[in-house]
């Protein structure tokens, strides 16, 4: 185990190596002038000359290179051209939103993407198991902004259940102030047992978080489905047949936890996707996070800004791979051999 964890530790290493340079060598490459967008377009020669030497920008590529390796080392991750802040700050200001709000989307993924994978698996080739099909294709396929305005018109605006925009009633905070401690404002006020914003915020979550959820229950529920289906004609399902064990059991005791280990990598995979996807997401419920920073961020050519929201989103996916590689080890010991 050691060894698997070192070798696994060395390749992400590499990946996010690999994705550090290809961000620095990409945002160089964007159209406009990060000077301009610092300065303003009323700049004068002499101030654009002084924000390029500030930052660097004048330098030869190589150079910049290194002094933004040197940089990132020390935790510097540069400054935002239009918040005027360090975009480290940017990050943990904006993240925690859209953490929650994908964790919200996952945790409603895998809770019914397993069980419903589970139920097509036992009724193959019959009425759930269509069901089944028919709907996680239909989540799959489904365009994310037409279902989070379909949301919103139906559940929102038409039944009005649900508010359709923000993260909570911003007058709470001024009647119930809030104070932070993980910057998760539903952990927070969890924490801290402000149960007004916590429950505003519960309200606001439901309907973005279903459409986050949409895409990976689908494919989880296709992924758990195929994967039962294939342990189910294994020899040692054969062998619990014959011993008596009813099909139910086979399926969830005996057959589940091997195949959960391809499930666990696809988990990884559409977290970094759910996060990526949650940008639109957060666009259409006004929703406070990164995707709103990154708007920002690509219409007034802040290329600092940019690449630290690309660099982050890569941690957060090489992170969420490393920790099911461990997971898949600890389940399964064959998968240490790879």
């Amino acid at each position: 185990m050691p060894r698997y964890l070192i070798r696994r530790l060395g390749q992400a290493l590499l990946v996010m190596a690999g994705v550090v340079v290809l961000t620095f060598v990409i945002t160089r490459m964007v159209p406009g002038d990060p000077a301009v967008a610092y300065a303003g377009p009323k700049a004068t020669p002499e101030q654009l000359a002084q924000v390029r030497e500030r930052f660097g920008l004048d330098d030869p590529l190589w150079a910049q290179l290194g002094n933004y390796l040197r940089d990132l080392a020390t935790g510097d991750w540069q400054t935002s051209l239009h918040t005027r802040q360090p975009v480290l700050q940017d990050l943990y200001n904006a993240f925690p939103a859209s953490l929650e709000l994908v964790g919200a989307g996952l945790l409603i993924a895998v809770v019914t993407g397993i069980p419903v994978g589970v139920l097509a698996a036992r009724f193959k080739g019959r009425f759930p198991d269509f069901s089944v099909r028919l709907t996680s294709m239909l989540a799959v396929s489904l365009p994310v902004f037409w279902l989070a305005l379909a949301l919103q018109t139906v559940f929102g605006s038409n039944l009005g259940w649900f508010p359709v925009a923000g993260e909570y009633d911003s007058a709470l905070d001024t009647t119930s102030p809030l104070t932070l401690w993980t910057n998760i404002t539903i952990v927070d006020a969890l924490i801290t047992g402000n149960w007004p914003i916590f429950t505003s915020t519960a309200a606001h979550l439901v309907l973005p978080a279903l459409v986050v959820a949409a895409y990976p229950a689908g494919v989880i529920a296709q992924m758990v489905r195929a994967t039962l289906i294939e342990e189910a004609s294994q020899d040692h399902a054969r062998l619990e047949r014959a011993l008596g064990f009813r099909e139910t059991t086979i399926l969830t005791r005996f057959a589940l936890r091997p195949a959960l280990n391809p499930v666990l990598s696809l988990i990884a995979l559409v977290f970094a996707y759910a996060i990526v996807n949650g940008f639109l997401v957060e666009a259409v419920f006004n929703w406070p996070g990164l995707g709103r920073y990154a708007v920002n961020a690509i219409s007034s050519s802040d290329t600092p800004a940019v690449a630290g929201v690309t660099l982050l989103v890569a941690l957060m996916y090489v992170l969420a791979n490393l920790v099911v590689d461990l997971l898949q080890g600890v389940i399964d010991p064959r998968a240490r051999a790879r």
